[in-house]
């Protein structure tokens, strides 16, 4: 039970990132996220690497509550489900698409085109209220379609 409580968080928090990414990040906590759809900055990190903080205390939280209350051990599950999505994502947004870490730069598989094109669709809107794609790890049918087509 506890395993499928991990991976139905897992699965939930990507529609928690959509949500928060369309209605927090290009909304009150445009400040921190601006940054990202420059591509001109000094810096290797950005306001925007605030956003994993502040995920990560929620997931801190749930292990606490779930280790230390007693009959609750199912929250640290919870905890667990959002760190692995915070690990995919840094791995797929940060290492795959982003490249701010210089690893898996030759991934060319039909997936990782499809969210790649997504992000840059994404990406060319670079006020708060335009935009589109604000999912992570699963985009709108047509990139797929698109994805399909390149062979790069």
């Amino acid at each position: 039970m506890n395993i499928l409580i991990l991976f139905t968080t897992f699965l939930l928090m990507e529609g928690v990132t959509w949500l928060t990414h369309k209605f927090v990040m290009h909304g009150f906590l445009w400040s921190l996220h601006s940054d990202h759809h420059y591509k001109d900055h000094d810096s290797v990190l950005e306001k925007n690497d605030w956003f994993f903080v502040i995920f990560a205390i929620p997931a801190m939280l749930l292990f606490f509550l779930g280790t230390f209350t007693l009959g609750r051990e199912e929250l640290a599950y919870v905890g667990g489900g959002i760190t692995m999505y915070g690990f995919a994502y840094f791995i797929v947004h940060e290492v795959i698409i982003h490249q701010r870490i210089k690893y898996f730069t030759r991934i060319n598989n039909f997936y990782f085109r499809a969210i790649r094109k997504a992000h840059k669709i994404h990406h060319k809107h670079l006020g708060k209220d335009e935009g589109e794609c604000f999912g992570m790890l699963l985009v709108p049918v047509k990139y797929f379609k698109e994805a399909l087509k390149i062979k790069n």
